[in-house]
């Protein structure tokens, strides 16, 4: 069981799914704006790389009890699917195309702004 405000911090505005992604492909490739999200792997395995515009890290999820939690403006993309895995995402919003950067740079450049703007968390030196 999940809820949302509970279990994950924002309420669950929408759920989907991936499932029968070849092997080999890749899913995601882009940041949100304002979304936040709670990826779990339902079934199989795959890999989550998120990035904060400065720093990249690479989880590997494989137990539908684990989740991802992906906050605001992270780039996020999937892949190493397993044969027969399926993707669960729970979302904070409904969906709008305005939410999304599918360009890196543009990310990047919000970030940035947004983090100097005292509305996120600069992430630690390395």
């Amino acid at each position: 069981m999940i809820e949302g405000g509970d279990h994950v911090p924002f309420d669950i505005a929408r759920v989907y799914y991936l499932y029968d992604v070849p092997g080999g492909e890749s899913r995601g490739g882009h940041a949100h704006r304002d979304l936040q999200q709670l990826i779990v792997a339902a079934s199989g395995s795959f890999d989550v790389v998120v990035d904060d515009g400065s720093r990249t890290a690479r989880f590997h999820l494989n137990r539908s009890y684990h989740g991802l939690y992906v906050p605001r403006l992270t780039w996020r993309e999937l892949g190493n699917f397993s044969s027969g895995s399926v993707c669960l995402v729970m979302a904070s919003l409904p969906y709008s195309e305005d939410d999304y950067y599918r360009d890196y740079d543009g990310f990047a450049d919000a970030r940035r702004a947004a983090e100097a703007a005292g509305e996120l968390v600069a992430p630690a030196p390395a």
